[in-house]
């Protein structure tokens, strides 16, 4: 729906300063803050307008308005002026800081820049990874139960418990981890899991099946490792006040920090657009409260997208610099984990 300018003008200026200090904003407000020469008779009429068409609410309590979703969507999508960063101060400080190491710690690092800067939640999914394995190696903790360790080409560690119908010896385990590395080392499970039904079926039974419990074990290892989703600076949202007025938006916040399964969810579909996408509670089934926005970057390695990473805060955030943090970490952390 096209607004007029003078509706986009004073929608804005109404936005920006509810922004700022959350109360409702009256005609006289927004007569002086949209620098327009209007009465407040025709401030009002427009603000009439504007509630009829749902982009702003009146609640009882006051004569000003309020944005709704719908407003705010608006505001995001075409009246928003985005704050200009200095992206390379930015860049040096992170790099230095933050993004070296391994690639979870730089996820995880990369979470808590995200908090930090925006005094919100930062939210990264992890990279999904293809379950490609560098080695792995059997230790025999007990009779027929065994520890696979697989070294994923990263350094990763991940480790699982095999349970097996038959008491292997250790030159046993040695020789089954020799032939896999030998064999199948750089290889994905689902490859080496492929190959080893077409080439073992000449080794003794007992071993085909010790080396086909490895490879489904070590896809499911590595698989738990990935589509993770790393959260930080929760608690800050319980600072503010729109999030954290009353219990049942608590618990709806933490509800989804908990189960996780529908910020994926969320993240998912994400990673599936280009750019800055702005989720806006009460517009979103995605998101479970009114009050809450969630604005998410996808990040790349090599040039493939691999997840996705935002912040979460309220409805109420200055969009203007988040949606430039958000950005310019996404790009960061693609860079970080593509060298």
């Amino acid at each position: 729906m096209q607004l007029d300018i003078r509706a986009q003008t004073l929608l804005k200026a109404l936005v920006e300063r509810y922004i700022v200090d959350g109360q409702p904003v009256g005609s006289r407000a927004l007569s002086t803050l949209s620098g327009l020469d209007l009465s407040p008779a025709t401030i009002r009429n427009v603000m009439a307008d504007l509630e009829q068409m749902g982009f702003v609410a009146s609640p009882h309590t006051s004569a000003g308005r309020v944005p709704t979703p719908r407003g705010y969507r608006m505001f995001v999508d075409q009246l928003l002026t985005v704050q200009a960063i200095d992206e390379a101060a930015l860049e040096t400080r992170m790099q230095s800081r933050y993004l070296s190491g391994s690639p979870q710690k730089i996820i995880a690092n990369a979470a808590q820049v995200l908090s930090s800067l925006s005094q919100f939640a930062g939210v990264v999914m992890t990279a999904r990874q293809e379950s490609i394995f560098k080695q792995v190696e059997f230790l025999r903790l007990s009779e027929k139960r065994i520890l696979l360790v697989v070294v994923a080409p990263t350094g990763e560690v991940h480790n699982r418990l095999l349970l097996t119908e038959v008491d292997y010896t250790p030159s046993q385990l040695v020789q089954a981890a020799n032939y896999l590395n030998q064999n199948f080392g750089g290889l994905t499970f689902e490859d080496a899991r492929q190959r080893i039904n077409h080439e073992l079926r000449q080794l003794r039974d007992d071993m085909a099946s010790l080396m086909q419990a490895a490879v489904e074990a070590g896809s499911d290892a590595m698989a738990d490792q990935s589509d993770e989703v790393v959260i930080s600076g929760e608690r800050n949202l319980l600072n503010v006040a729109d999030l954290s007025s009353n219990m049942g938006s608590l618990r709806k916040l933490f509800d989804m920090f908990e189960q996780k399964t529908g910020l994926m969810q969320l993240l998912d579909v994400s990673s599936k657009a280009s750019g800055v996408q702005i989720f806006i509670g009460g517009e979103s089934q995605l998101v479970p409260m009114e009050e809450m926005s969630i604005v998410t970057a996808p990040y790349e390695i090599n040039g493939k997208i691999v997840g996705t990473l935002g912040v979460i805060g309220p409805t109420r955030m200055a969009y203007e610099r988040v949606i430039p943090i958000v950005d310019i970490t996404a790009k960061l952390l693609s860079n970080a984990l593509s060298h």
